[in-house]
């Protein structure tokens, strides 16, 4: 079965949202497909390293944030 990756990452970006600490950063506890992908739409910064969180470029704050208000506030 052929997999839309687009909404997978929508819902991957609001996910991450969910645990945003330090204004920008989130606990990269993702498939690393998933946020590869992510890195590559310039949604977050490199996701490679010992860190254990991510952080968001503003374009990426800015859509996780809506994408979270909108699949998840009720």
């Amino acid at each position: 079965m052929p997999l839309n990756t687009d909404k997978i990452d929508d819902a991957a970006l609001a996910l991450l949202y969910l645990t945003l600490h330090d204004n920008c950063r989130a606990w990269k506890g993702l498939d690393w497909d998933v946020l590869g992908r992510l890195h590559d739409k310039g949604m977050i910064h490199d996701p490679v390293g010992k860190v254990k969180s991510v952080v968001f470029t503003q374009e990426g704050l800015e859509r996780a944030k809506q994408l979270f208000e909108t699949m998840f506030k009720r």
